[in-house]
């Protein structure tokens, strides 16, 4: 039989071909999957950019629910390629005639899709992986919430026990005390020696001495007079003063969020300031502008804090209030639409001038420039809005003595302010110097 000699050779060198040419389609593969996987983390930055709008996971709003959206598409028969061209123009493809797409915009009241032709394949195919992607897990800072409130009571209790301890501490020296004196009394009766008691003379008691004293009776007469005048002058003038008045309102709403957190311009929601006399109560509507699409709080990245914690404002608590709110304005957060069950809101009154002192916000804040903050204090930083400042008479005449008027790029004050700038000898004036002081400038 004749022997073949690079039979095993060429056997050995198919094999190790077959095998590099596996390896090397396996890794192609596995790069083109990866390709088209995209990335979760680049995909919640671009989903928090252009779709949170219109759009969360696990539940509808102005637009689907997005989790696993994908998976939805292909049950419907459809493949990636058309979500790109949904995204990128949604009204061309309604217009195309295509069944589910119009079905889509239908159903969600012809809502019309805003179309991103900037992103790229690649972009939607990391938001797509965003939106596979498993739901984070809770925050460790609310798992840990009830072993800090836990810590505080305990460090009130250690408190407690110091507290109780020095009191029984006093109470013993107390006694021994009297333990002492009681048995020195004792041995002195012992030993013949007599303790005198009520063989002391009799004095004339002080407030007899007192009365007979005609200069120190008239002296403290008048003490008294004086005296009762201050305080009573004093609870007078604090009658209609309400620094810092603070009322439970039917729905919380924190400044604190809204105005620090979120950086929400107060002429925002309190838009007649600019306009009008008073800065008016921001209809629901305007609360609706927002909360249409943020129907839960999240919070902080951080979480809450330990303070917010002890006074209950989690998560769960602003959560909370935003459903009251759709209550009130009848919203179907299911459905996205409004019921016409609607019912207004008691809102708590804070501030409240007198009737007969007249106050007009337009031109404090917009002809004036003077900031909320001026007269409502630190409103970004109150969870709960309260009165800051004491809305005195006196508190206004200081103000309008302190502060110059805006007098830039205002033609109706540059005669006056030149006459008044000479007759003064300044150069800039202030409120009180133009008039401010005058009766009839603040009452009717």
């Amino acid at each position: 039989m004749k022997k073949v000699t690079y039979r095993n050779q060429f056997s050995k060198v198919l094999g190790v071909s077959l095998l590099i040419g596996l390896l090397f389609s396996t890794s192609l593969f596995s790069q083109d999957e990866t390709a088209s996987a995209g990335d979760a983390a680049k995909g919640k930055s671009l989903f928090n950019q252009n779709c949170a709008a219109c759009h969360a996971l696990n539940k509808k709003m102005t637009g689907p629910a997005l989790a696993n959206v994908e998976a939805s598409i292909e049950e419907e028969g459809l493949n990636r390629e058309w979500i790109y061209a949904w995204v990128k123009n949604s009204s061309g493809v309604i217009a195309s005639g295509d069944a589910y797409a119009n079905k889509l915009y239908n159903e969600y009241n012809k809502a019309a899709m805003t179309a991103f032709p900037t992103l790229s394949n690649a972009d939607i195919d990391n938001i797509l992986a965003y939106t596979a992607a498993p739901p984070p897990a809770p925050p460790i800072q609310a798992v840990n919430a009830p072993a800090a409130g836990a810590s505080s009571q305990s460090g009130g209790l250690s408190n407690e026990i110091v507290l109780g301890a020095l009191v029984l501490v006093f109470g013993l020296l107390v006694m021994m005390l009297f333990m002492v004196n009681k048995t020195l009394t004792r041995i002195a009766e012992a030993n013949g020696i007599v303790v005198e008691k009520d063989n002391a003379k009799k004095r004339t008691p002080i407030w007899k001495a007192f009365a007979k004293n005609q200069f120190l009776v008239l002296v403290s007469v008048i003490f008294l007079l004086l005296g009762g005048a201050y305080f009573v002058y004093g609870f007078l003038m604090q009658v209609g003063v309400d620094q810092g008045y603070a009322p439970v309102q039917p729905i919380h709403y924190s400044h604190k969020v809204h105005a620090g957190d979120n950086k929400i311009e107060c002429k925002y929601c309190h838009s007649s300031a600019r306009v009008s006399k008073t800065s008016g109560i921001p209809s629901l509507n305007v609360c609706m502008n927002c909360h249409k699409s943020i129907s839960e709080y999240t919070g902080n990245p951080e979480g809450p804090s330990q303070e917010d914690l002890a006074n209950g404002y989690t998560n769960e608590f602003y959560t909370g209030e935003i459903k009251k709110l759709y209550k009130a304005v009848g919203w179907d957060e299911e459905n996205q639409n409004y019921t016409g069950e609607s019912k207004p809101v008691e809102w708590v009154r804070i501030h409240n001038l007198p009737d007969f002192a007249y106050f007009n916000h337009s031109q404090h804040v917009s002809v004036a420039g003077i900031e909320c903050q001026t007269c409502h204090g630190p409103v970004e930083e109150m969870e709960i809005m309260q009165q800051f400042s004491p809305l005195t008479m006196g508190w206004c005449i200081n103000c309008h003595r302190e502060t110059n008027v805006k007098v830039e790029g205002n033609e109706y004050y540059d005669k006056i302010h030149a006459e008044l700038s000479k007759k003064y000898g300044v150069e800039s004036l202030t409120a009180a110097q133009m008039g401010g002081l005058e009766c009839g400038k603040c009452h009717y």
